[in-house]
């Protein structure tokens, strides 16, 4: 792997805010601008991500894409950031063709992150401290198997080498040591693998790249240890994401 990269070298964040977000349709209409004690899940996603470093985004936007790009451009204005908006065709297809959809605004390097997965700034701190492998991507993964807020039912579970790096990844492994929080510090490598998982007849999903990668030992992780991640994905987790908001 390469050495270490700055925090604020030039790093933007992507964020995908494509899905629609169904199981809490009677919360909010888009699930990114679904409230949480008064801020949207996506600003609160930005809002760490800038407490991290960083000061450029670009969002995928998909469902009720304009609703979300009028937010973003408010959010923009009133916060300061870059934030660019890019409309993903397919976005009812998988998550990774959501990533691809963006890769004319992104450099080589760039933080991937879910507009419904909430985190400590410190995670993303973290990461972008890591070593960087320059074909490859580097997960925050979560180890504490039994943490009570993943839910068991959706997490995409990660199988890992004792030297860091990532075996198998997906929802429906057997075998695990690890949870996927959602954030990765990634290279166009992972574009360049979700379009070969296409051409294999995969999905194009996120995971499907990453498998891709870690089969050629360009997958690796980065324990986030006690900090605090959460995927809102339900009613239960967005119950979860008000108490931790109090």
């Amino acid at each position: 792997m390469a050495n270490k990269i700055d925090a604020h070298a030039n790093v933007k964040g992507l964020i995908v805010a494509a899905g629609q977000g169904t199981r809490i349709r009677d919360i909010a209409l888009s699930k990114p601008l679904a409230e949480v004690r008064g801020v949207a899940l996506i600003e609160r996603v930005i809002e760490s991500a800038h407490a991290a470093g960083l000061s450029e985004f670009a969002v995928v936007t998909g469902y009720e894409a304009e609703r979300v790009e009028a937010f973003l451009q408010d959010l923009s204005a009133r916060r300061g950031l870059a934030i660019e908006t890019v409309r993903n065709p397919d976005w009812r297809k998988s998550n990774g063709l959501s990533v691809a959809a963006a890769e004319a605004a992104l450099g080589e390097r760039f933080v991937l992150m879910m507009s419904d997965h909430l985190f400590d700034p410190q995670i993303l701190s973290g990461l972008l401290a890591q070593a960087a492998d320059p074909e490859g991507v580097t997960l925050a993964v979560d180890r504490r198997l039994q943490n009570e807020l993943v839910d068991m039912d959706d997490v995409t579970r990660v199988a890992t080498t004792t030297e860091g790096r990532i075996v198998r990844i997906g929802k429906m492994i057997e075998t695990y040591d690890c949870f996927d929080t959602g954030i990765f510090l990634a290279s166009k490598a992972l574009i360049r693998a979700v379009h070969e998982d296409v051409a294999n007849g995969g999905s194009g999903g996120i995971s499907g790249g990453m498998q891709i990668l870690a089969d050629r030992g360009h997958a690796h992780v980065y324990d986030i240890g006690d900090r605090f991640w959460l995927d809102v994905d339900d009613k239960v987790a967005f119950g979860h994401a008000e108490q931790a908001a109090a």
